[in-house]
């Protein structure tokens, strides 16, 4: 949904009605104006799990107000020659969305993916797209494994790191993002950066331990970042006994550019992603990375930045 400052809004529907790219025209007719923003991201599941503007109140912590997204910053193209606009997110921008249906709870095993871009993204925390804590719970329980979120950036948090400089596609597990675990909970040398126009990445939480992949969204395979345990919080910086990322305590929210604990310092681009129970299998994983492959993402150049 789309929303101007007059206080009119709009929804963008699909050229062919229900399949096919987002209808552009619409979009540019609605937003001459300059003065629009994506207020809605909706589910495309029967689920009903709308992402909007994140507003968190966290009982004794007060309320952030996170921004919401120009709709006309960033025009890409897709298969065929069509444009569409992604998201572009500058730091203090933030959707989600506390009260779900379908979404794993507590050690319950999911699967995330997500196209988005190795080229804008920070070092700061935090930019995701998951599961997250339910901010309408009281008393509020964040800590360690309240969370499983895909994390992509080059946030070395307590000196985590994968190879090289990043980006590095990880997981926000709250009270930190991971490139490993186990033995490769600091340094992962098995997470290589993703540096193209348009990223794939997934994270797979198991009951006893998690994965990560990544690749290049336009061609090729998907590589296995990390699969194994979770984070050892004898490594890990800051956890604090009685903490552990085993078993998972997962709250079912999700959150689309921020971390769950309110940090909206990150920056990136989103272009798609879903949530789902259970665990994909490699063939699984394959078919996604053709289905992405085949959308046939391309810049056309990047927003000039204020």
């Amino acid at each position: 949904m789309l929303a101007r400052t007059d206080g009119n809004t709009q929804d963008v529907f699909t050229e062919s009605g229900g399949s096919g790219f987002a209808n552009i025209t619409g979009q540019d007719q609605f937003c001459a104006s300059g003065d629009c923003n994506i207020t809605k991201v909706y589910d495309q599941s029967p689920k009903g799990n709308h992402l909007t503007q994140r507003i968190s109140c966290v009982p004794g912590q007060g309320c952030v107000y996170h921004k919401m997204v120009n709709a006309s910053k960033h025009r890409i193209s897709v298969r065929g020659g069509a444009e569409v606009y992604g998201m572009w997110f500058d730091p203090g921008y933030g959707y989600n969305v506390d009260v779900t249906q379908g979404i794993a709870k507590g050690n319950d095993p999911e699967s995330i993916y997500a196209v988005m871009s190795g080229k804008h993204y920070n070092g700061h925390c935090c930019f995701d797209y998951g599961n997250s804590e339910n901010n309408q719970l009281v008393p509020w329980r964040g800590g360690a494994g309240a969370m499983e979120a895909i994390y992509f950036g080059n946030a070395p948090w307590h000196h985590n790191r994968g190879q090289g400089d990043g980006p590095w596609v990880g997981a926000d597990l709250e009270a930190g993002m991971y490139y490993g675990g186990g033995p490769q909970t600091i340094v992962n040398n098995q997470s290589t950066p993703l540096t193209s126009d348009f990223v794939s990445l997934h994270l797979k939480g198991r009951t006893d331990g998690f994965a990560l992949k990544g690749g290049d969204a336009t061609k090729g395979p998907l590589a296995t970042m990390y699969d194994g345990a979770r984070p050892d919080p004898k490594l890990a910086c800051c956890v604090k006994p009685p903490w552990s990322y085993q078993p998972m305590l997962k709250q079912g929210a999700i959150i689309l550019g921020t971390g769950g604990d309110n940090s909206n310092h990150a920056e990136g681009n989103f272009y798609e992603g879903y949530i789902a129970t259970g665990v994909t299998s490699a063939a699984t994983d394959s078919a996604i990375q053709a289905n992405i492959i085949a959308v046939g993402y391309k810049m056309m150049g990047w927003p000039v930045l204020q």
